[in-house]
């Protein structure tokens, strides 16, 4: 098994375990690709995130040193600069080049949890209420490509996910509503393409949520990656915040769609 790590952002622990280790920079796409050919990969996964809002820092080009070929996907290949667009259109040429892009949950299928209210906690009728509230707005922004997660108290809008990511709208929420109480939603795309992108939560986002005076979790059921489910689980349990997983057609939290653990 063969594994590239994007500088200042793979962990350096996933070394020990792989066969062949290379560090590699976020937009070199032809070395990844030389690298993995010389390795006899035909076959990859991606895992991980990158904040994209480090692209578009002063000097960007000289910090990150992109090759020609990201050059290339860039600047030319392109039609705008959503995530889905640059990476299919990634994920095409690394197919022109012999390696298949394939669906990055296919080997976790366990760490995506069923619909229900996964904590001992259960959502007040006005969570219930907040839920059905964002739900709606939440995939709207999904199908156009905006951003996976919203922050929603009292049937309105706090916060909204843009290039930022998750984890600084977090931050942004609790800078909003000081008071608190407020909870996030976060959807997958409609027709989310699995091969990149998924929605990702764990217990970093309870203890984010957590600082930030947040009071529930919310997220589509089947579509989301839970990682270290039980320790998330626990942190969610003791620090008082209610996590849902809601079936992605539904819009609303009842006795059918909020099914105990």
């Amino acid at each position: 098994m063969a594994a590239i790590g994007l500088k200042g952002l793979t962990d350096p622990a996933l070394r020990d375990h792989v066969d062949y280790f290379r560090w590699s920079g976020v937009v070199r796409l032809g070395t990844w690709i030389r690298v993995l050919r010389r390795q006899g990969v035909s076959e990859a996964i991606m895992a991980g995130s990158v904040r994209k809002s480090d692209m578009y820092c002063r000097f960007r080009l000289l910090r990150f040193i992109p090759d020609w070929t990201s050059i290339r996907l860039w600047f030319f290949e392109v039609s705008d600069r959503r995530n889905d667009t640059i990476l299919r259109a990634a994920a095409d040429h690394m197919a022109r080049k012999g390696i298949t892009l394939t669906n990055s949950i296919r080997y976790c299928p366990d760490a995506l949890p069923g619909p229900g209210v996964l904590t001992r906690r259960q959502p007040t009728p006005a969570q219930q209420k907040d839920i059905e509230f964002g739900w709606r707005i939440a995939k709207e922004m999904g199908r156009l490509d905006i951003g996976q997660s919203i922050a929603v108290k009292e049937q309105e809008v706090i916060a909204v996910e843009a290039i930022e990511g998750t984890d600084r709208m977090i931050e942004r929420a609790g800078q909003l509503c000081r008071h608190g109480g407020w909870m996030l939603i976060k959807v997958a795309k409609p027709g989310q393409d699995l091969r990149f992108d998924i929605p990702t939560v764990g217990p970093t986002t309870i203890e984010n949520l957590s600082r930030h005076r947040a009071s529930a979790l919310v997220f589509e059921a089947g579509q989301t990656l839970v990682v270290d489910r039980e320790e998330m689980l626990k942190e969610a349990d003791r620090l008082g915040i209610v996590v849902v997983a809601v079936e992605g057609c539904s819009t609303g939290t009842s006795s059918d769609t909020m099914q105990d653990r």
